[in-house]
């Protein structure tokens, strides 16, 4: 025996000289491998291992988010070929993203492609853990350590196979901490010198993840198809259908990733991984549009869910697909049904919550609400369901156009929502609302100030007589519930019922989460807690009786009054009608004054409509009605305006009116020249028919007829609005503008030119105008020698004969001595000195030229 152990011991102490003498790749494959295994990668397969386990405890779904991830803690498992078990597999996480800076270090002398060729050093992973490393960090270390000491490489192929499980974790904690790039360097000294390895299937998955988290997703989704058309084993085979799916669904491949996750159902067995696999189908399907497979799929997952909180988020996503089509009542006493039974009363909340969803869906309005309302009377489970609920009920206030009470809950929902996305949202809707508020009830007010001023004096006092009565009644009943309150039990109503936040309560006052000792109101750390739970739960509330039921209401009713301009504060004359009467404003100016403020703020009202919620018909009708009770021109321009704007491409129909009254009443307006042609600035080549309407219409410009040439210009544009001579025609148009109607509005139509056509010479050239008429130049009338013409103000002064030779009569095209302008100016003012012929010789250098001309 001992003569054997000796021999032994001999043995060893040669090899291991024989080791030490020989060159890497003269190496013992069995030794390496041996030493591989049982030193280094054993200690980075085991970090590995245990940042998974972390990563898994503390791993909560986040129900909010468009998709759920699939796998449980990393978004892949460590190979079956680095001792891990088909389960351990199934149930990891999809990756989470570990933001650390990219890492270049590595030894020097690697081979290149090999992890550390690039001044990594990975001899001494021990150190890492003294400064502090995460896991992620160590198990990267102790992989390149491994493949620097144990690597066998001849005739360019690796012959240490171990060394390719030490790839796979290195691969692994690189993408693990969002270093993709380094990632894929390692995969392609595995493609290079392990061709031959019966393992390259698993380092093709992970090259696809690292190609999808750089968020290259053409290549990641073409090194997964693949995959998926070779002959694989089953293992690898589940992985590659999780990460494709999950790879699709990122590039936005909704059908094709549904497809994929039905074969990732399939192929995977464990109860857990279908569950999830089946919500996130549910939740593609949803988007989709398509609710009855999305609600199959959400009835998979409650079947197959291991998990409380997974089978009651997959009821709620049951509820919020109903169609309203199906058994309503078999639906709704199903989850009433279930909410009674052991843990699930522990979430009642979001059990109402979910038949309120139901309920909407299937038409029931009024008995949504009783649902959305009971479900804030339980226990909060997750404040996101409680924020919703408030949503919801906010939203019935909204289509109410009740907008106090939908901007209080919408506020309400706010302090307790916690997915970020939907806050942002709902803040912005709640800003709107506020906005939109303001408007509406200042409508509201001045309308019923401005109908009851026209009323003949027993029309108003009939009025205030029936208002008065309607007073009475309400203030009668209010006084019966204040007395009822006072006789109840206690501060919180009386209310000791199963389902109360007092009932079983052993203490004074109720804890909201917050532990106490001694008298909780000795301690001010636990009355801030307190009370930013109570408002988390509650919201803002007055102290008083009955606060739980009453007060919500009441600020709302508050808050309506005070925007009408309704006192709260009782009046001792508040029964007599002649108190009412007296307030109704008799001077015109102020009356005016009021509907002027209303016609404003009907106007931002129609606009906000349609900027904030694109409710184009709402808006559509809002503006109309502002039409119709003619407001100043200013306003009723604005309105026509944004009426044909929001409609001419999707509803003509509705545009129309607007359009015909802009043309008739107001043809010489910037809006007016919208409406003939709405910046369509796509022209074709212009057609030979075109160009000789242009011709006609520019004769009958230069022998000034100018209603005629505008004539056949309006008919012109009309019949052919994508031609390219469109321009041209605006820009003679507003040549005859100026002739028949003034420098003003031939301002207007230049200014609407430059703006429908910028890019276009015929826009250059109307801002070059622009420029011209609003400088500080005077502008005088004169007649033919230079002489000055009186005018009336606003007047349109008619063109007056020019007998002088030396400048043409009509400008055609561009003349040496820059004269059009100056010359199509003539009847509405000329700069001073009065002469033309001196006028255009000090002016000659600021006069931009004018009509376009003739086309060739």
């Amino acid at each position: 025996m001992k003569k054997n152990i000796l021999f032994l011991l001999i043995m060893c102490l040669v090899a291991s000289c024989v080791t030490k003498t020989k060159k890497p790749e003269q190496r013992s494959k069995f030794m390496k491998g041996f030493n591989t295994y049982y030193n280094t990668l054993f200690n980075a397969k085991d970090a590995l291992n245990s940042e998974f386990t972390s990563r898994d405890k503390g791993h909560k779904d986040n129900f909010y988010a468009p998709y759920i991830p699939i796998l449980t803690y990393e978004d892949q498992p460590l190979g079956s070929d680095l001792g891990q078990s088909a389960a351990f597999a199934e149930n990891s996480m999809k990756m989470a993203e570990v933001n650390r800076p990219s890492s270049g270090r590595g030894a020097p002398g690697m081979p290149p492609g090999m992890p550390g060729s690039n001044g990594e050093d990975p001899s001494k992973p021990d150190d890492l853990q003294n400064k502090g490393a995460t896991t992620l960090e160590i198990a990267e270390a102790k992989a390149q350590k491994a493949i620097t000491k144990y690597s066998v490489i001849r005739n360019g192929e690796e012959k240490n196979k171990k060394i390719f499980d030490a790839y796979m974790i290195l691969v692994q904690s690189r993408i693990y901490q969002n270093k993709a790039v380094q990632a894929l360097d390692a995969l392609n000294y595995v493609f290079t010198h392990m061709k031959e390895d019966k393992r390259l299937p698993l380092a093709r998955i992970y090259q696809g993840v690292a190609y999808a988290q750089i968020k290259d997703y053409h290549k990641a989704n073409e090194t997964f198809a693949k995959l998926q058309g070779e002959d694989i084993n089953k293992s690898y085979a589940k992985l590659l259908s999780i990460y494709y799916s999950e790879a699709l669904l990122d590039s936005g491949k909704k059908e094709e990733a549904a497809a994929e996750l039905d074969r990732a159902f399939e192929l995977n067995s464990d109860r857990k991984l279908k569950s999830r696999i089946s919500y996130l189908k549910g939740q593609v399907y949803e988007n989709m549009g398509n609710n009855d497979k999305a609600r199959e799929s959400f009835t998979q997952a409650y079947k197959y869910a291991n998990d409380f909180e997974f089978e009651v988020k997959s009821q709620i996503a049951i509820a919020k697909t109903f169609n309203g089509k199906g058994d309503y009542n078999g639906a709704k006493n199903y989850l009433e049904g279930i909410s009674k039974k052991g843990t699930y009363g522990s979430r009642k909340n979001e059990f109402y919550y979910a038949l309120g969803l139901m309920a909407n869906k299937a038409g029931k309005k009024d008995e949504a609400q009783d649902f959305f309302k009971k479900s804030l009377f339980e226990k909060v489970s997750d404040p996101q369901v409680r924020g919703l609920t408030y949503y919801e009920i906010g939203k019935s206030y909204l289509e109410k156009n009740d907008y106090i009470g939908a901007g209080t809950y919408y506020d309400s929902a706010l302090t307790v929502m916690t997915y970020e996305p939907s806050k942002i949202l709902l803040k912005d809707q709640s800003e709107y609302i506020k906005k939109i508020s303001k408007n509406y009830y200042l409508i509201k007010k001045n309308d019923s100030i401005l109908s009851l001023a026209k009323m003949s004096d027993p029309q108003k006092t009939d009025f205030f007589t029936k208002y008065i009565a309607k007073l009475k009644a309400k203030e009668e009943k209010e006084e019966l519930e204040r007395r009822r309150a006072e006789r109840s039990k206690g501060f919180d109503g009386g209310d000791y019922n199963a389902n109360s936040i007092f009932a079983n309560n052993t203490n004074s006052f109720e804890d909201f989460g917050v532990t106490t000792k001694g008298f909780y109101f000795s301690n001010t750390g636990t009355i801030s807690k307190g009370t930013s739970s109570f408002k988390q739960i509650w919201g803002e509330r007055a102290l008083a009786d009955n606060w739980r039921y009453s007060k919500k209401m009441a600020s709302i009713e508050d808050m309506k009054n005070e925007a009408l301009g309704v006192t709260s504060a009782p009046n001792p004359r508040r029964f007599e009608p002649t108190y009412y009467i007296e307030q109704i404003p008799t001077d015109q100016e102020k009356l005016g004054q009021l509907k002027k403020d209303r016609d404003t703020a009907s106007l931002g009202l129609g606009v906000m409509y349609q900027n904030y919620f694109t409710n184009t018909p709402l808006a559509t009708k809002t503006l109309y009605d502002l039409v119709d009770v003619k407001p100043e021109e200013k306003v009723m321009l604005q309105a026509l305006y944004e009426i044909f704007a929001m409609n001419y491409l999707k509803n003509p129909q509705a545009s129309e009116r607007a359009k015909q009254i802009l043309l008739s009443d107001y043809p010489y307006t910037s809006y007016a020249e919208f409406a003939r042609n709405p910046k369509n600035i796509s022209f074709v080549k212009s057609s030979e028919e075109v160009e000789n309407e242009y011709k006609k219409a520019y004769a009958l410009y230069e022998s000034e007829k100018f209603a005629e040439s505008r004539d056949v210009i309006d008919q012109t544009i009309k019949k052919f609005p994508k031609d390219a001579l469109i321009p041209k025609f605006h820009l003679l148009n507003a040549f005859n503008t100026g002739k028949t109607s003034g420098k003003e509005v031939m301002i207007l139509q230049l200014e609407q030119i430059a703006l429908n056509y910028a890019k276009t010479p015929e826009g250059v050239k109307a801002k070059e105008m622009l420029n011209y008429l609003k400088s500080e130049l005077s502008f005088q009338a004169t007649d033919n020698k230079g002489n000055s013409l009186p005018q009336q103000p606003g007047t349109p002064v008619q063109p007056v004969q020019n007998q002088d030779n030396n400048i043409p009569q009509v400008p055609a095209g561009i003349d040496k001595n820059n004269s059009q302008l100056l010359q199509s100016l003539q009847g509405t003012g000329t700069a001073e000195p009065k002469n033309p012929k001196q006028r255009l010789k000090k002016d000659k250098e600021k006069i931009p030229d004018g009509v376009p001309s003739m086309p060739k």
